[in-house]
């Protein structure tokens, strides 16, 4: 049964074990899940957390996810569209695990760092290619402005890849764990946060040219460069989020 939202059922019990065991949830912890299809990973987490928020968009879904999971008092499934929840209305700080349909991975990850004074971590079954994309270094193909924004506010680690094979129907991709260590603050001391991310966008949408031509739009920014230590002559890939935050001082 596939979901009409993009997402795969996923059923392997060894897999949903290793997720909540990377989630780090204690007794303690309020724990916000998303997507929880038929509720095989919220049963799970009903038995390791305080309290479980299920939220669920497939209204053909609800009805079952209810029945399945009526005998867990300490589990809410809500009907709501996860990139339009009021996460603020929740009570308390919240850890984020969820088996995301890959069409909305970037906007729902950005839309839960809005909220990142809440939410100590995430642990988040993603696309591997995403995945690869989000945990990059500098030097790399998939290092980008997709790392640098998310790497901004938190720690992403990748855990362990998932096979297509353990869920139904299998998708035509394998997946992989990422958990996120969640920063209320920018891990790196920023000034301009806005101008930063003006500054990466541009360095990526040309990133064969060199950073100083695919910056040649802001005013300054050969002395800039030059301020800020950059040899001019480089890729915007080879660049860390350090590099561009001194790019970014030295424009201001």
């Amino acid at each position: 049964m596939k979901r009409p939202f993009g997402q795969h059922f996923l059923f392997d019990p060894n897999i949903l074990g290793k997720i909540l065991d990377c989630s780090s949830v204690t007794l303690d912890d309020t724990v916000v899940e998303i997507g929880p299809g038929l509720g095989r990973l919220t049963k799970l987490l009903s038995e390791r957390a305080k309290n479980v928020i299920a939220i669920e968009f497939d209204k053909k879904l609800i009805t079952r996810l209810r029945e399945n999971l009526s005998t867990k008092t300490n589990v809410e499934v809500v009907r709501a569209d996860a990139l339009k929840f009021p996460y603020d209305t929740i009570k308390g700080r919240f850890r984020v695990v969820a088996n995301i349909p890959y069409y909305i991975t970037t906007p729902l990850i950005f839309k839960l760092l809005e909220f990142r004074e809440k939410i100590p971590s995430m642990t988040l079954l993603l696309q591997k290619e995403v995945a690869k994309r989000i945990i990059a270094c500098p030097g790399g193909k998939d290092y980008g402005v997709l790392s640098i924004s998310i790497q901004l506010y938190t720690k992403p680690e990748l855990k362990f890849i998932v096979s297509g094979k353990a869920f139904s129907p299998p998708p035509k991709v394998d997946s992989a764990v990422v958990h996120f260590k969640v920063s209320s603050s920018p891990v790196y001391k920023v000034n301009d946060e806005a101008l930063l991310l003006k500054i990466v966008r541009a360095a990526f949408s040309q990133r064969r040219k060199t950073i100083a031509n695919s910056l040649k739009l802001f005013e300054g920014i050969k002395d800039a460069l030059r301020e800020a230590g950059i040899d001019p002559g480089i890729r915007p890939e080879t660049l860390s989020i350090q590099d561009f935050i001194r790019i970014a001082d030295a424009l201001r």
